[in-house]
């Protein structure tokens, strides 16, 4: 049975059979454009396709589908994946994709293969194929995940109907080359203003040059404390980069500001506050000593010689642990080293912080190069495609 919160397009697009070749999936998948905001298309052909599976319950909100399972088991499961891209590229058009040959392997070519449609169709295809699994399931299928946490669809579904989502363990089949990657970095972004004065460039001495002064900022985030933290056997890799500058107002003008956006990758062993303050305390050139930020307190002043910088918090995700002690991985774990696959840490952001936040330990494991992902050359070996379809189905077997 079918429920949604408006009736899907009757001329969305028909996906191929679910039950049938994965790589012809993958492929369908990513000739359905879907960049961040514009999944609804999708979205409608993933409803159809599901609510055709007699042993599901399909449920919708806006452009999240999910499908359940109800056979009374004593445990249930999500497995989850996102819908949406970024954009084609500008440089390969990626879009349509293709079936072909890479180093005498067959792969799916194009924007999203990896990122994630084949991680979709893996789950697409188990969703119709595991008609009694071992444990409950709920299948999930969101939108707006590569952009703003705040425009999540999995987000705003959890919100509405956090019923839909209870679970005793979670799996993102975010791309990890077929491997298991526990827990995530979590992620913040920082916009700094610093001010400046302008003056005519002739008579640079009257101003005062924000740019210039934005490059002692710049220094402070290169030369930043990263860490590597181990973390239930993990080892969690910071990363704390200026990633993008804006500044000037005309070629013969001092400029009187300039925008410095800061990127901080932190390890899950600091929740969302501590890693804020300790960006705003390298920021202001103080110790990075942990310790929380909150809302209410006063920041660090951060003063690079031409007055205080404006701090605005860009977005501020939570890391997520490992998950791997959970007592549902360890049989998931030993499959996929049986098949050659390793486990190890996420460096990058994903929605495991989520589930973990709601109390549903997490990893990721799917299909493709996490490498590629986002590239002009983004393509999915058709074999990890069959291995981690392999791998999900026996451990829910």
């Amino acid at each position: 049975m079918s429920s949604t919160v408006r009736p899907p397009a009757s001329r969305s697009p028909r996906l191929p059979a679910l039950e049938g070749c994965l790589a012809e999936l993958a492929l369908g998948l990513v000739n359905v454009p879907s960049v961040s905001g514009t999944e609804e298309t999708l979205a409608d052909a993933v409803e159809a396709a599901l609510a055709a599976c007699s042993h599901l319950e399909v449920v919708r909100h806006g452009n999240t589908v999910v499908a359940r399972t109800h056979l009374g088991r004593p445990h249930r499961v999500v497995v989850a994946g996102h819908l949406d891209t970024v954009p084609v590229s500008e440089v390969s058009s990626n879009l349509p994709g293709r079936l072909e040959e890479r180093d005498g392997q067959q792969v799916v070519w194009g924007r999203g293969a990896v990122d994630m449609k084949g991680g979709v169709a893996v789950i697409l295809h188990l969703a119709a194929m595991l008609t009694a699994p071992r444990h409950d399931v709920t299948w999930v299928l969101y939108d707006q995940e590569e952009v703003a946490a705040e425009r999540s669809g999995l987000g705003r579904a959890m919100v509405a109907h956090p019923d839909w989502f209870e679970a005793d363990f979670a799996v993102l089949g975010e791309p990890t080359a077929g491997g298991i990657e526990g827990g995530c970095n979590g992620t913040l972004r920082l916009v700094l203003d610093v001010p400046g004065r302008a003056a005519h460039s002739a008579r640079a001495w009257h101003g005062a040059n924000a740019i210039h002064a934005a490059a002692e900022l710049v220094r402070r985030v290169e030369t930043a404390p990263v860490r590597q933290v181990e973390v239930e056997g993990l080892t969690y890799r910071e990363s704390f980069s200026v990633v993008l500058i804006e500044g000037g107002t005309a070629t013969n003008t001092v400029p009187p500001a300039c925008r410095v956006t800061v990127n901080y990758r932190f390890a899950p062993d600091l929740s969302a506050q501590q890693a804020l303050g300790r960006a705003l305390r390298i920021l202001a050139a103080h110790s990075a000593d942990d310790g929380e930020v909150g809302a209410g307190e006063t920041w660090p002043v951060i003063d690079v010689g031409t007055g205080a910088v404006a701090v605005t918090v860009d977005d501020l995700c939570e890391a997520a642990r490992p998950g791997l002690t959970s007592p549902l991985v360890g049989e998931l774990a030993g499959l996929v080293r049986a098949r050659g696959g390793a486990v190890g840490p996420k460096l990058g952001w994903t929605d495991v912080a989520r589930f973990s936040a709601a109390g549903v330990p997490a990893v990721n494991l799917g299909p493709g190069d996490p490498m590629l992902c986002h590239t002009d050359d983004e393509h999915c070996p058709v074999s990890q495609l069959d291995d981690v379809a392999a791998t999900v189905r026996d451990w829910l077997s």
